[in-house]
Order: structure tokens, then sequence, then C-alpha cells
């Protein structure tokens, strides 16, 4: 369902109208890495980082809106390496204490930007932005866990950004976003029999989640309108 929302809609813009191909688009890609938090890590570890890349098409629905539909994929990894608790500790001593995986997401925003980069003010060089919308991620890599899931989850991207105007074609930026999972699998520590003291189960009460951190560059299809001869 949330696969074919994003289809709709980007097929939506992309037959809008003729300022399709002047100065409402862009398009732009980014590197930098995936991290993860769950049962496994608690805390945000720049030492979780793991590569990851994203593409994306953005189309202008106003001064502030865009509308940005994207695909990311990277690894996605973590550990009991440096243990949060008791159950860390003892689930570090076994294969269960850790994890990789391979995630593919495509995902549809919509950013919010505190400053117009498209107007005529020579002072504005960059702004500040907030983004969040729905996607949907595929897991590959994850072990088989005590419940039954689906390699397919949807998720909700939320995050902040600040992009810099290079020119009127060219925009860099950098951005952190989380995506919130609605299951507690992706770790594969979650559910399990508490009755025996193996500690080889987590918190089932809180899902999921993972991380992109990555530098951007965006390329932007504009023109300068030339006026016409009226008597043509």
């Amino acid at each position: 369902m949330f696969f074919r929302l994003i289809l709709l809609v980007c097929l939506a813009l992309l037959f809008h109208n003729e300022s399709f191909s002047q100065k409402k688009t862009e398009f732009g890609g980014g590197v930098g890495a995936f991290n993860y938090t769950g049962d496994l890590s608690k805390k945000y570890r720049f030492s979780m980082h793991s590569p990851a890349g994203t593409a994306f098409y953005k189309y202008h629905l106003s001064k502030a809106v865009n509308f940005r539909t994207a695909i990311t994929a990277g690894i996605i990894k973590g550990s009991d390496a440096a243990p949060d608790d008791a159950f860390a500790t003892v689930r570090g001593q076994t294969p269960a204490g850790s994890f990789r995986v391979f995630a593919f997401e495509a995902s549809a925003v919509f950013e919010y930007n505190f400053i117009d980069l498209k107007g005529n003010n020579p002072l504005i060089f960059g702004s500040p932005y907030l983004f969040g919308g729905i996607g949907v991620a595929g897991f590959s890599g994850m072990q088989s866990p005590a419940a039954p899931y689906s390699p397919v989850q949807p998720v909700l991207p939320l995050g902040v950004g600040a992009k810099y105007v290079l020119n009127p074609k060219w925009y860099f930026g950098i951005e952190f976003g989380a995506r919130v999972l609605f299951f507690d699998y992706l770790d594969n520590v979650s559910y399990g029999d508490t009755r025996y003291k193996n500690y080889q189960y987590g918190n089932w009460y809180d899902n999921d989640l993972y991380y992109f951190l990555g530098l951007t560059a965006t390329y932007s299809l504009y023109t300068i309108p030339c006026p016409k001869n009226p008597y043509r």
C-alpha cells in the first residue's frame, strides 16, 4: 500500500504541467551512513555507522515546501560490544549479540524550508529545513526470530537538514533523519520466553529505529524565462 501511494504521487507530479522541466524540479544524491538503536544498542553510537547512499527527486510545491521521493540503501549493523545492561552483557557472549543487514528504502516526504532560496536576495545563501513522510523498507540478511515477520516494513522518515546554495543550479547540504519502524525484529532480539533466564530476548514493547546521516548534492533544472516577441 505504501509503495503504491508513493508511485501514484510521483506519477501525478511528473505529468503535472510544463513547469516540470523548468525551475520546479531538482535531482540529487548523497553519501553517508546508516545507524541503529534498539535492543542491542540503546544509544546512538558513531562506531555503529555503516556506508549508505541515496538518490532523490524534488518538486517545488511552493516557496517553502518541496515534495521529495528518494531511494536509500546501505548496511545496518549493531552489537552488544558495549553492553548497556546485564541482558546485553550476556547476549554479547553469543552469536545473538550482533546483526548485519542490507536495507533498501523508498520514501516520499515533504520538506519545509525556513528561508526562501528561490528569491532574489543575494544575502541568502542557505536554509535549514525539516522533513517528514512515509516509506517502505526491505531488509536482507535478518535471521529468523521467535515470531513471524515480513522483511518488508513500513517506515516513517523524520528529520532535519541544512542546505547551501552554490548557485541557482547547485545546492549542497547535510541531513540527519530517523526511520521509525513498527516492528522489533531488525536486530533479531525481541520477544523471548522469560521463564528461561538466558537473556536472549529484549524489550518487545520498544520498536527498533535506524538513521541516515549524509551529505547531499542537488542539481536544479533552473531556467531564466526570456521575453517572447508579441508579434510572432
